[in-house]
């Protein structure tokens, strides 16, 4: 991710002015890498190191919407909405 693309995903997914850590930013985030990672899996088919980082960031992000699933119903349809993760 550059620096301008992950500037702007915090801006539209923050709760308030200063916020960089919060669930939904964290997810945020790692929707976005997951998304980068897919796209080069479709021409470096034989990158199993990478893919192994992949699956890392698959299970994080699972394991923060499940805690924002069990924090706050609310934010986490509004988030999943957002993002078009589940269909």
């Amino acid at each position: 991710l550059t620096k301008d693309r992950k500037t702007e995903i915090i801006k539209t997914n923050a709760q308030h002015e200063s916020d960089t850590g919060s669930a939904e930013v964290q997810i945020a985030l790692l929707t976005a890498r997951i998304n980068d990672l897919t796209e080069h899996f479709k021409s470096h088919a034989k990158d199993f190191a990478g893919r192994r980082g992949l699956l890392k960031l698959v299970n994080q992000r699972k394991s923060l919407l499940a805690y924002l699933k069990t924090k706050d119903a609310g934010r986490y349809t509004a988030l999943i909405q957002k993002l078009g993760l589940r269909k």
